[in-house]
């Protein structure tokens, strides 16, 4: 992420905006796990760098990909996915159904 100038939350929201355009600022900032100020700032931060643009409907924020932001979209996001899928391909696929699994497990013990 480092390579596109991107920290872990602005690839988080980018990859969310990128598959759901459109999508509620509220939304996006629930699926983070930074507070909403910090929600403010990652996106104004990415509005700067001109990846993304918030649109106003009805009392809600909405959230779309600048053209710019698609093409860091289609550049960083497959070459993510393609690191992680490499990483995890050293576990069978039973083991990685397990470590779901058990990920899961944390996910909903800690929510």
């Amino acid at each position: 992420m480092r390579g596109w100038g991107l920290s872990v939350a602005q690839f988080d929201v980018l990859a969310r905006v990128g598959s759901q355009a459109g999508i509620k600022q509220q939304e996006v900032a629930d699926s983070l796990l930074v507070t909403k100020g910090n929600v403010c700032q990652l996106l104004d931060r990415m509005e700067d760098r001109g990846l993304i643009v918030r649109r106003r409907e009805g009392r809600a924020n909405h959230l779309f990909l600048t053209e710019a932001g698609r093409r860091l979209y289609d550049e960083a996001v497959p070459a993510q996915e393609a690191m992680v899928s490499e990483r995890f391909s050293a576990l069978s696929n039973e083991e990685q159904a397990q470590l779901h699994e058990l990920l899961r497990k944390l996910d909903t013990s800690l929510g």
